[in-house]
């Protein structure tokens, strides 16, 4: 029987009420924060699995790879296979699979066993992270309760890899590499229990499975994952990573093909006919992109510059985690006062300047040379994503919610991966060149190369900055719970 989500709870404003919606947002949250956090868990923990494992340098990379891979290829498909089959429904089987890749990986005895494990981690959370998004867009009504909602789910999303970092350097300093797998077990499992006793079923949208829809889209999306990843290990004139371009771009192409023929797309295309909207996608993309790279970059710079173990590298990125959760319940506040472009276009512009600020480090830098900057970044991407997934959200149907979601994911799987593609490419050249032309130490060559990459990312965000203040038109919406007029 499907319950509409208006008839979560009593009375509007009584306690038991908010509190089920309270422990509602939880579980959103704590879905989000495990599938995010999962991309850079790993990260600190690598040294150990391959020595554990007997994984070689080339094929190390797909520990982390394989999880983006199943991820990013499978979003648009369990995007529309929760407004389908119900989002609560999608979200349980996907934190099922999730749970039990993850207590697969953590006995894994050897490399093919764990990127199995990886990869079916992906696919789960191609299911559950866009049914989580979409139960948040049809449980909090438009307007105020929505802001604050997004705000929460902005600081999870972003500030999520930097607790990654914190929580894969405690794991494997303390313990083994294992529990970077195990960790997720008792998280699962208290989720799947909670969201059981709390989540309403959506409606179950009638219509057939776009079967071309989704075969064209995973097999195109995860062929532009997989070409940047090889761009990012083996270049991009590489014959791999040219074909698996062309072979993506022609798989899209034919999904599009196929979306505006279908009765029942997996991927509306009107969800592209609002400017803004489509906008805020793309926006999404550079952002992420952006932020990304500085996390690759910096990582090394902390623990093969600086020194740093990896415990001490994670607890360095906390000033950023606690600036993005700040900035972001701050925006959520503003939002019903100060138009939606006004905050991105000052969130954006005070990350490019901490980027640029960045972009000076050298080898005599200390922390405190770069903790200025980790704290602008993570208050302007703080101010700025919160108004931009309100954008991406704003006046979507029900029965697209999950669709919607689903590209939101999108942006941030393709943005990460387009940014070390790009990033990695720009610091490799001019690492060598500073080697070969320049003289420079290793270390030097390091920063030399961070220090151009650092200035690329921040003209991804330019280019985000821009789209914010030329593309997107300010419009009027209205806040549902005071019916005031806000300019988004």
């Amino acid at each position: 029987m499907s319950i509409h989500t208006t008839s979560v709870a009593s009375a509007p404003g009584s306690t038991s009420h908010d509190t089920r919606r309270g422990v509602i947002l939880g579980v959103i949250l704590t879905c989000q924060l495990m599938v995010v956090l999962d991309m850079t868990i790993v990260n600190v923990a690598l040294p150990q699995i391959q020595v554990a494992l007997g994984f070689s340098t080339a094929s190390l990379s797909w520990v982390l790879n394989a999880y983006a891979l199943t991820f990013g290829g499978l979003l648009l498909l369990g995007a529309r296979t929760g407004d389908l089959l119900g989002r609560r429904r999608t979200f349980l089987i996907g934190i099922t699979l999730f749970t039990l890749a993850s207590l697969a990986g953590g006995f894994a005895t050897s490399p093919g066993m764990l990127l199995a494990a990886r990869a079916a981690q992906g696919v789960g959370a191609a299911f559950a992270a866009p049914s989580a998004l979409a139960l948040l867009t049809t449980m909090f009504t438009e307007g105020k309760e929505r802001m604050r909602a997004i705000g929460y789910y902005t600081a999870v999303s972003i500030g999520g890899s930097a607790v990654g970092l914190v929580a894969g350097g405690i794991l494997t300093e303390f313990t083994s590499w294992r529990w970077v797998m195990f960790v997720n077990i008792p998280i699962g499992i208290a989720l799947l229990l909670t969201a059981r006793a709390v989540l309403p079923e959506t409606e179950r949208h009638s219509g057939r499975f776009d079967l071309a829809g989704a075969l064209t889209s995973t097999l195109g999306m995860a062929s532009l994952v997989y070409g940047f990843v090889q761009a990012a290990t083996d270049g991009w004139s590489d014959n791999v990573t040219l074909g698996a371009f062309a072979f993506g771009g022609v798989m899209l192409v034919a999904f599009i093909v196929v979306e505006r023929r279908s009765s029942s797309p997996i991927t509306p295309l009107r969800l592209f006919a609002d400017r803004n909207r489509s906008t805020s996608y793309v926006t999404r993309l550079f952002m992420v992109a952006s932020m990304f790279g500085m996390f690759f970059f910096l990582t090394q710079f902390l623990q093969d510059v600086l020194g740093y173990t990896p415990l001490l590298t994670g607890l360095a990125f906390l000033p950023l985690t606690a600036a993005l959760f700040l900035a972001s319940q701050t925006s959520a506040r503003l939002s019903s006062r100060v138009p939606h472009r006004v905050l991105m276009g000052v969130g954006i512009g005070g990350s490019v300047v901490g980027l640029l600020w960045l972009s000076r480090i050298s080898i005599d830098s200390d922390y405190l040379t770069i903790l200025g900057p980790l704290l602008l970044v993570g208050i302007g991407n703080g101010l700025a994503f919160v108004p931009l997934t309100a954008i991406s959200l704003s006046g979507v149907e029900h029965r697209d919610a999950g669709a919607a979601s689903g590209l939101i994911n999108v942006g941030q799987q393709l943005g990460g991966a387009l940014g070390l593609a790009v990033l990695v490419t720009v610091f490799s050249t001019a690492s060598s060149f500073a080697l070969t032309h320049l003289g420079s130490g290793v270390h030097e060559a390091f920063v030399y190369g961070a220090d151009r990459a650092f200035l690329v990312a921040a003209a991804f965000l330019l280019v985000a900055w821009v789209l914010v203040v030329v593309v997107i038109r300010p419009v009027q919406a209205t806040s549902a719970p005071q019916g005031v007029p806000v300019e988004l």
